[in-house]
């Protein structure tokens, strides 16, 4: 995790002369996580989680957006054991590395954004109990690492920014296979410089 903090620190500062801009902020908002599992092993519907973090643009009408934000992720999930039905609410933290390649419409103080690029999740904490009852609980268990895939808008007017984005798992998330997550951000950001 440290190489790849690394790396994207190192991007963005040799990156800084061949643009025009730097601008630097701060974002926080709200998810709302699917999980799918493949053969319908169990039944999900959506939570809404929250995420916080940090964000730099260098550019002008093209740019790259690295970030950085803590996120709750998870899903209610139903399943059965037998002739039990179980219902539990699945959680987890994870630390969100997104690198954006965007496009901006617009002046400086009145702008919309289009981006796109791979975030990359690594999970903090997997605070649930969801799957203890299963037959193998072991089979559900979340990888520590999972490469996603962003794609979305967002609006630019003076300091303020308002994103909207579609997220996707580019693997399976649990370790095991057989279980995807989809989410989307709604985020409102606050830009220092």
């Amino acid at each position: 995790m440290k190489k790849l903090l690394l790396v994207a620190f190192a991007v963005l500062m040799t990156s800084a002369g061949a643009f025009a801009q730097f601008h630097l902020g701060a974002k926080a908002g709200l998810n709302y996580n699917t999980i799918k599992a493949q053969d319908n092993q169990f039944n999900e519907s959506g939570v809404l989680g929250y995420q916080i973090g940090v964000w730099a643009r260098v550019g002008k009408s093209f740019y790259l957006q690295p970030e950085i934000y803590v996120g709750s992720k998870g899903s209610n999930i139903t399943f059965s054991t037998g002739s039990t039905t179980t219902q539990e609410k699945q959680k987890f933290t994870t630390l969100d590395v997104p690198l954006l390649l965007g496009t901006r419409i617009g002046s400086d103080k009145l702008n919309l954004r289009l981006m796109a690029g791979p975030s990359f999740q690594f999970l903090l904490d997997d605070n649930s109990s969801a799957f203890s009852q299963a037959t193998n609980p072991d089979f559900y268990k979340y990888k520590t690492f999972v490469t996603n895939g962003q794609v979305g808008a967002g609006v630019d007017l003076g300091n303020i920014s308002v994103d909207l984005r579609y997220e996707a798992s580019l693997q399976d998330i649990n370790k095991n296979n057989g279980q995807k997550q989809s989410l989307l951000h709604l985020s409102l950001g606050f830009k220092f410089f």
